[in-house]
């Protein structure tokens, strides 16, 4: 056979010689992982990427004859089977695979595979695949030890590997072991206790049922579907800007303390907006698939973002429910499951119609907010007063629709109006005669022969101008200040100093009626001006910003005609008879000098809306229009002459519209104050397409919404949309779902999942350890009606579960992994938990359920280095009940999770995780030696070892241990913890100021009558504890 041809081959170190295992080979539990780790990468399922089209994962394709006439497989005869001599070959340009993979075959391995040609060389189905059967319960030999039917399927398996389960757990462990494993919570020591003195039959499960009817369960339930769901309070990528979609994580925490039905919570979590009249939780619960990021960042292009959106559902929905990591076929079939890339768009189609961009763009990118589909939710005070603002926006509506069918007679009148004042010219600004001058700054005011105010003698840095005039009644509809030149000064002579230049930076005007009458301030809402400096345009005046204003160029002496600047208030003013306006005119610039040598004021009596700093604003086409009478009006002239009305003209139209407007956005400000969710909406059907190597514009064929061939159809005759796929996901027939469920709770509960690689069951999946276990687990759990909390009693009612951790060191060699449940795995604690049970223990723990996210103490600065724009910058911890909430409500930014939880491997929440890693390092001990919060719990616990009259330091330490661990300290225990005490208090009483640091360290107060060394030293004690291995395991 040629050396191109060798390429075909995967690599299978096989022997033909030497076989020791007498059984029978199974193609799933011995084979399939061979073929999968060395072989589908080039002889899988992708057709694409299949090398020389030899395929390895059908016994069709991979007994059917090669080019050279050659069988890469020939059942029975391993002999005759090219791959044999192949994998077998000692020649390094022969061999498979190539010595440059990197992944030779074990001897054993090697013999298993010949074995099982010589037995037929028989495939099967991927066990994860098959629909699952509920097997029989297994006779065992010591009929004493099970107590539930998963203690035979255990037991069996030890006593055919002749290994002996360990005793049960001493009472005290297991009150510790299931508070936390049920509720994340240690056991109070009232709780520990009660169950201790309970030795009545049933006293177990009793103490089991209370847990169960815990709110914190479901707190504790809901930690590792907040990771698989990636629930954030961030949007994520470069600007990682807030949202905030804490109800979705209250519905998930109710869904499992009220013990909703996996398969509801299933379906309302895919489909609940689809629902036949769903209901408002049904809606909130929609919102896992919204969990996912949102770019906002500046030049990407929307589709493509969205597309991204859809893909990660599709990837999240197969990995969370189905154990699959359809991400793989995205560009192209996948290389190890039965899944093409063209069911992997058909599965996009059933995620692609929410209405949605895919981004968040504009000011919510930084500011952050909910993205659209949202859903409000009001309490009933608040859905009433929505109601009322509804009402009224309602009413403003109707209102404006009847100004509006008069609009043809306002108009006609306000254009006879306008037309007369175009027929005036030079009436639109009128001159102010002062009565009284005035300068902040010492300067003298004076008029000039020309009528203009000349500023002379002293020249403050800054000053401010004030100018009494009296004004005619009638209507007041702007302010106009003109600043004139005068000769020799320098520049072009506008200021009074420095280099010539002015700068004004507010202008404020009055109207004082007479008498005792109320003072009317003067809200300008619009500038026009003839000249305005590059960055000082004349808006500025209004924008209430130090430092802003307005300036003219002054300093330049070719530019010596008069500035003007006018200000408008968006509807006129009327004054009456012997009113007294007052205008100030600012001019506090950070430059020194820039003030007006030379003025005018001027203000007009026309409507502000038609009237600008040169006079009437109106331009040539309109005031053609205007000339027109209306009869001879084209049909243009006519809708262009109504626009300018309704926008510019302060009348009944444009009053009932700002009535109108402001109504909407009273609502809209209301409404933008309530909780809301994000939530799935189904909009317009859209066309998916699949995308050629993933990308968003490659579109190759067009699909429509499907399931994988692989697996179950859905029911005869039943649309394909979100909702069947739920439905179908928590069917009888699916074989993946329950498996998924059964097995990943196994771990949280167990260490180690019946399949190791939970995060997995496709064909790269490990072989369940108990296979039959597994689907009885399964098949049970449905037949139950998928009932969470019966399924979870069964693990912790089992003696399997009631075991104790202790491992002798030859068991630990036979089984380092557990595998056999012969005793109980001790697993490090979840992050959350690691703080929740130090809080708990010191007495600040904060059990409060739901709401918010909130802001425990996180390390200065945390969130700038991650982030230079978005809201979520400058992180300030809360210094009331919210620092010492439970962990899993703490806030959680994307780019910048909390510092510690990450420490002890809680994900990022940037994608979807379903299993956590579980290391242990330096790091988590200097974190809970150092880091404030713990610090702070040490406080605590302090303060709790030395309340309540106990005097020795033995009692002390000994309700310490107790409330830490549930348990009285050992003997040897008590005396190290004594030895440590007693060199701390010589420390501290020596070094008094080190005592004062130390209790001065987080915000928890020092108990008033303990002097500050002692409660240093009970500080440290309770530091130890809390560093101690005990205290983050569950034994």
């Amino acid at each position: 056979m040629p050396r191109v041809v060798l390429a075909l081959f995967c690599v299978f170190v096989l022997a033909q010689k030497g076989v020791a295992d007498t059984r029978d080979v199974s193609f799933n539990k011995d084979i399939r992982p061979i073929l999968s780790d060395r072989c589908f990468t080039c002889h899988g399922p992708d057709v694409e990427e299949r090398q020389a089209g030899l395929r390895l994962d059908t016994m069709t394709d991979a007994t059917a004859a090669l080019e050279s006439g050659s069988h890469a497989l020939v059942p029975g005869k391993p002999s005759k089977s090219e791959i044999i001599a192949r994998i077998t070959s000692k020649d390094p340009d022969v061999v498979m695979p190539p010595p440059e993979v990197g992944k030779p075959v074990t001897q054993e391995e090697a013999e298993l595979f010949t074995q099982w040609i010589a037995e037929g060389a028989h495939y099967e189905r991927h066990w994860a695949f098959e629909r699952i059967k509920r097997p029989a319960v297994p006779e065992v030999i010591d009929k004493k030890w099970p107590l539930t039917p998963i203690d035979h399927f255990i037991l069996t398996r030890l006593e055919q590997e002749k290994v002996a389960p360990s005793q049960n757990a001493r009472r005290v462990t297991l009150a510790r072991r299931l508070s936390l494993d049920l509720t994340g919570l240690p056991p109070s020591l009232e709780e520990v206790e009660k169950f201790l003195q309970d030795t009545t039959v049933g006293a177990y499960e009793r103490y089991v049922d209370a847990l169960l009817a815990s709110p914190h369960y479901g707190e504790r339930m809901a930690i590792e579907w907040l990771d698989a769901a990636r629930y954030a309070d961030s949007h994520g990528y470069q600007t990682d800007s807030s949202r905030s979609n804490w109800p979705w994580r209250a519905w998930v925490i109710d869904a499992f303390n009220r013990n909703l039905s996996f398969d509801q919570f299933t379906i309302e979590q895919l489909a609940g907006d689809m629902l036949p009249d769903p209901t408002r939780d049904q809606i909130v619960a929609t919102g896992f698939n919204r969990n996912h990021r949102i770019n906002g960042e500046g030049g990407i292009i929307a589709e493509e973002w969205r597309v991204e959106t859809v893909i990660d559902r599709v990837e999240t929905t197969g990995q969370t429910w189905l154990g699959l990591t359809f991400g793989c076929a995205r560009c192209h079939d996948h290389k190890y499951d039965p899944l093409t890339q063209r069911e992997f768009y058909s599965l996009f189609a059933l995620f692609n119609n929410v209405p949605e961009t895919g981004t968040i763009m504009g000011k919510s990118n930084r500011s952050g907010g909910n993205s659209d589909p949202i859903y409000l939710l009001p309490d009933e005070n608040q859905a009433e007063e929505i109601a009322k603002l509804a009402h009224v926006v309602s009413d403003a509506k109707t209102a404006l629709s009847a100004e509006e069918r008069n609009l043809n007679e306002l108009l006609e009148s306000w254009v006879k109006e306008t037309q007369t004042l175009l027929d005036a010219p030079g009436e639109v600004w009128r001159p102010i005669d002062p009565i009284e001058l005035t300068s902040a700054g010492g300067a003298t005011i004076r008029l000039d022969d020309a009528g203009t105010c000349l500023v002379e003698g002293a020249r403050p840095p800054q000053d401010s101008y004030t100018i009494e005039a009296l004004i005619p009644p009638g209507v007041f509809g702007g302010l106009r200040l003109e600043i004139l030149p005068v000769e020799g000064l320098a520049g072009g002579g506008f200021g009074r100093g420095g280099n010539g230049n002015v700068v004004v930076t507010k202008i404020e005007a009055e109207i004082h009626p007479p008498g005792d009458g109320k003072v009317m301030p003067i809200a300008f809402t619009r500038t026009d001006a003839s000249y305005q400096q590059k960055g000082w345009e004349a808006a500025k005046l209004l924008s209430g910003k130090k430092g802003d204003g307005w300036a003219i160029d002054g300093n330049r002496s070719d530019l010596k005609k008069a500035r003007r600047v006018a200000l408008f208030s968006k509807k006129p003013v009327q004054v009456e008879d012997n009113s007294r306006l007052v205008v100030t005119v600012r001019q506090e610039s950070r430059h020194p000098e820039h003030t007006i040598a030379r003025f005018r004021l001027t203000y007009s009596a026309e409507k502000p809306s038609i009237i600008g700093v040169n006079g009437i604003r109106i331009s040539k086409k309109m005031r053609d229009a205007l000339s027109i009478a209306a009869d001879e009006r084209t049909v243009e002239q006519q809708k262009e002459l109504e626009a300018y009305y309704r926008e510019n003209v302060t009348g009944p139209i444009q009053q009932a519209q700002t009535a109108r407007d402001a109504a909407q956005k009273s609502l809209e400000a209301y409404r933008g104050r309530i909780p809301s969710a994000m939530v799935m909406k189904e909009g317009k059907p859209r066309e998916a397409f699949v995308l050629l190597r993933g990308e968003y514009d490659k579109r190759g064929e067009s699909v429509g919404p499907g399931l994988p061939a692989f697996l179950p159809p859905l029911s005869e005759g039943e649309e394909a949309n979100r909702l069947s796929l739920a439905r179908w996901i928590v069917s009888r027939e699916n074989p993946l779902t329950a498996r998924v469920w059964v097995n990943r709770i196994w771990e949280r509960f167990f260490g180690v999942g019946l399949v190791k690689t939970s995060e997995n069951l496709g064909s790269q999946a490990s072989y369940p350890t108990h296979p039959e276990l597994l689907d009885w687990l399964a098949a049970d759990f449905m037949e139950s009606g998928w009932d969470m909390k019966r399924f979870i009693k069964q693990l912790v009612t089992s003696r399997v579960y009631q075991q104790a951790s202790d491992v002798s060191s030859e068991a630990l060699m036979k089984d380092p992994e557990n595998s056999l449940f012969a005793r109980t795995s001790r697993i490090r604690l979840p992050a959350e938990i690691v703080r929740d049970v130090a809080l708990d223990s010191s007495g600040l723990l904060i059990k409060k359920i739901g709401g918010p996210s909130v802001r425990p103490w996180m390390p200065e600065g945390v969130w700038d280095e991650t982030s230079k724009y978005g809201n979520l910058r400058g992180y300030k911890p809360a210094t009331d009940e919210d620092r010492y909430r439970r962990s899993m409500y703490t806030i959680w930014k994307r780019t910048a999770g909390p510092p510690t939880m990450l420490l002890f491997d809680a994900p990022n929440r940037e994608t979807c995780t379903v299993k956590r890693s579980r290391t242990n390092t330096p790091l988590q001990a200097l974190a809970l030696l150092n880091e404030l919060t713990f610090i702070e719990a040490s406080h605590g616990l302090a303060k709790l070892m030395l309340a309540d009259g106990r005097r020795t330091p033995s009692e002390r330490i000994a309700h310490g241990y107790r409330l830490v661990f549930g348990r009285q300290p050992t003997a040897e225990e008590r005396k190290i913890l004594e030895d440590g005490l007693a060199a701390d208090l010589d420390v501290f009483h020596s070094d008094t100021l080190a005592a004062e640091q130390l209790s001065k360290v987080g915000i928890v107060s020092p108990p008033k009558d303990v002097p500050l060394p002692e409660y240093a030293a009970y500080t440290l004690v309770a530091n130890v504890l809390l560093n101690l291995d005990e205290f983050i395991m569950r034994e």
